[in-house]
């Protein structure tokens, strides 16, 4: 079986080499978006098992782009990470499969991936 695959959607570039770097050490296959619009490509490209999607980016937010991405199928499980824990009471998170307040410590973040996947 090859790397489980592990897409990164957030806008800021230190989070994205942060977590693909920490990932990567940890075994995974990692690529990158900027934005929720680079998602549909990724998806088709990279086809990945897990995403995790920042919550405040420009255009698309994380919580509107997953409720899009529930409402077209699309079954890959995905992390909400954002800098604020009141995210965790709005409504939208609760479609995600998890969610993660950012840190530069990714124990969290790497320890939910792994729980998820490793139900699946």
């Amino acid at each position: 079986m090859g790397k489980q695959k592990v897409l990164i959607v957030d806008d800021e570039e230190n989070i994205r080499l942060l977590y693909s770097e920490e990932l990567r050490d940890r075994g995974y296959e990692v690529e990158t978006a900027e934005s929720a619009d680079q998602v549909e490509e990724k998806l088709k490209e990279f086809n990945p098992d897990i995403i995790t999607l920042d919550i405040r980016m420009p255009g698309i937010d994380g919580i509107e782009y997953l409720r899009k991405l529930r409402e077209e199928n699309v079954q890959t499980p995905v992390i909400l990470c954002s800098a604020y824990s009141h995210y965790k009471q709005d409504f939208g998170s609760w479609v995600s499969d998890a969610y993660v307040v950012k840190s530069s410590q990714i124990d969290e973040l790497a320890d939910a991936i792994k729980e998820i996947l490793s139900q699946r």
